[in-house]
């Protein structure tokens, strides 16, 4: 779910003004999961300017403590979120770890990066959410580690039925600064696509998986 509308457009807005965020329905995107997709976000962009990371930032961190109020820790997750993360842990005042997508093969074999004390409430901060696979991944090793988990915070999600329930399956709380809905309607507005193009980045989302220019 997004907290506000109006944070939701601005961070659309954004993200399509410094190509973050690509809409090319008329030249399809290949995914590493081999999807073809009309869409690529890259939000590790967001980083080369400085008054949007701040807006993020500020933004990501007044979500976190309307909702779960001041944490423990702010946990990012490797790799795309880990600035974005220690970012807001800053904004807060707080510790920052990192969660690795398996556990690291040599050295100290850890998963979670950084000083975790037994207990504590955590709040994982994610750049981007497709399936949310990966994302939960992060949250399950945090609970391996003893932490509280209580809840995640993302820039922007594509808004997949498979992502909502696999959240719901694990009981996790997501919150995104914006999402795909409004994404398109942004887009739409500042005439960033056509009606033809948006019947397409609609028609995408019902079946990416299968879907094809």
């Amino acid at each position: 779910m997004i907290k506000n509308k109006d944070t939701a457009k601005k961070t659309a807005e954004l993200l399509l003004k410094i190509k973050a965020i690509k809409l090319q329905p008329n030249d399809p995107f290949t995914w590493a999961s081999g999807w073809k997709s009309p869409i690529y976000c890259d939000n590790r962009v967001t980083l080369s300017f400085p008054q949007i990371r701040t807006f993020l930032r500020q933004e990501i961190a007044k979500i976190v403590l309307d909702k779960y109020g001041k944490p423990d820790v702010i946990a990012g997750v490797a790799t795309g979120a880990i600035a974005i993360g220690v970012l807001v842990a800053e904004e807060l005042g707080v510790p920052f770890v990192y969660v690795r997508p398996e556990v690291k093969k040599h050295g100290r074999q850890n998963q979670v990066e950084g000083a975790l004390e037994s207990g504590s409430n955590v709040v994982v901060i994610e750049d981007l959410i497709s399936t949310g696979k990966s994302s939960l991944n992060a949250v399950n090793a945090l609970k391996k580690a003893n932490a509280t988990v209580k809840g995640m915070v993302a820039i922007f999600s594509y808004g997949f039925d498979i992502a909502a329930e696999n959240f719901e399956k694990d009981n996790i709380e997501l919150v995104t600064l914006s999402n795909y809905d409004i994404l398109l309607e942004q887009a739409n507005e500042m005439n960033y696509i056509s009606e033809k193009e948006l019947l397409t980045l609609n028609y995408w989302r019902t079946n990416p998986s299968e879907w094809n220019q």
